[in-house]
């Protein structure tokens, strides 16, 4: 991967919150290890470039993971010389490529997602053609349709979500929302999640503060959700991770909202680690507490979030400072347990924010996650 500090051209929005520029042909991603002290986008030019950004934390959040993973291999393919194969030997290449990617971060579904769709697309030219050319040029246009599609997802997550939160709470005139590791432009191909639903509030001029746990210990929110607050002129304020009870217990708070990055059939939800504790927190101070998350990220094949497997990361981001980066500021020799996310029980989620609607619960006091998908797809067909 090659650094390049000069700010890349891409769609019409601050690129300094561009955690992806694509142009076809050409990706550069944000190191977002590096802010919000410096502004650097590395230079992807294939898979593997895509593959160690994923797993070095170039770029998170389970959306821009996805979409990052699938334009690597698309500049891939589109600046590959001469290509010795048939139509079947290229669809061939792609999958292993793919499968390949989806190894970077085992945790968020929609990974695994966009790796499935991008193989049906695959296959589909494969079957209506005998060259290379035709099912290249086919996966091109569908990993260049997810990246637009994220933004629209968003946007109309933030909408949903603001719009439900001012009806469930018509006697709030204003609204403070708490919300834990970094869910908005950097953590998706632009807008948010769970910060897009703050975002929406904010446009909408009913909120109140936006607070933002530090999100220990890699620290995303307080380097990427911060950095993005400011940005954007929301009124915001950072705590602790463990001052979240605190804050809560002195009513500061109305709502917890928080990303996904893989939601179980039944509800379950693995996020950022801290996450099951606000959870707690929110429940024994009779707050309501939201999951804002795009359809890919549920995965109707796992019956319950014991099912997810949850990524261990390097004892480095605990044993040194800047979430690894930097010196030691640990004792040499402690043993270090360090899982990158998890998983919050249904019973205690309030609601899941998604870009076709809010999902609520039964009176069996569940969640019926596929029949709301089902009841979707119908819609949009």
């Amino acid at each position: 991967m090659a650094t390049d500090s000069s700010l890349p051209d891409g769609p019409a929005m601050d690129t300094s919150l561009q955690s992806i520029c694509y142009k076809h042909g050409s990706l550069k991603l944000l190191d977002q290890r590096r802010l919000p002290l410096e502004t650097i986008y590395l230079d992807i030019q294939d898979s593997t470039d895509g593959w160690f950004a994923i797993r070095d934390m170039v770029v998170r959040g389970a959306p821009a993971i996805a979409i990052a993973a699938a334009l690597s291999l698309a500049v891939e393919v589109c600046n590959m010389e001469a290509f010795n194969g048939t139509s079947g030997d290229a669809a061939s290449f792609l999958s292993i490529k793919l499968e390949y990617l989806v190894s970077s971060r085992p945790t968020a579904v929609n990974l695994s997602d966009a790796a499935t769709k991008l193989k049906e697309a695959i296959s589909k030219a494969a079957a209506n053609a005998l060259e290379a050319s035709p099912v290249f040029q086919a996966y091109i246009e569908a990993a260049e349709i997810m990246l637009r599609d994220d933004v629209a997802s968003n946007k109309a997550i933030g909408s949903y979500g603001a719009d439900f939160l001012l009806h469930q709470m018509e006697d709030s005139k204003r609204l403070s929302i708490l919300t834990h590791c970094n869910t908005g432009s950097l953590a998706t191909a632009g807008y948010g999640t769970a910060l897009g639903v703050i975002r929406a509030l904010h446009a909408e001029g009913v909120l109140e503060k936006a607070y933002c746990t530090e999100t220990r210990p890699f620290n995303q929110g307080s380097r990427l959700t911060a950095f993005e607050l400011v940005h954007d002129n929301i009124p915001a304020v950072l705590i602790a991770d463990s001052a979240a009870a605190a804050l809560m217990k002195a009513g500061r708070v109305n709502a917890v909202i928080v990303g996904a990055d893989r939601v179980a059939s039944n509800g379950d939800t693995a996020n950022k680690i801290g996450t099951y504790s606000l959870a707690l927190c929110a429940v024994h101070h009779g707050i309501p507490f939201y999951v804002a998350a795009p359809l890919t990220s549920m995965d109707l094949s796992l019956s319950s979030g014991q099912e997810i497997v949850i990524e261990e990361r390097s004892a480095k981001e605990l044993l040194n400072s800047h979430g690894g980066l930097g010196e030691q500021v640990a004792a040499s020799g402690i043993s270090v347990w360090n899982p990158a996310f998890d998983v919050t029980p249904a019973n205690i989620i309030t609601g899941i924010i998604t870009e076709k609607g809010v999902i609520t619960k039964s009176g069996s006091d569940a969640f019926d996650i596929k029949s709301f998908i089902e009841k979707a797809q119908c819609i949009s067909q």
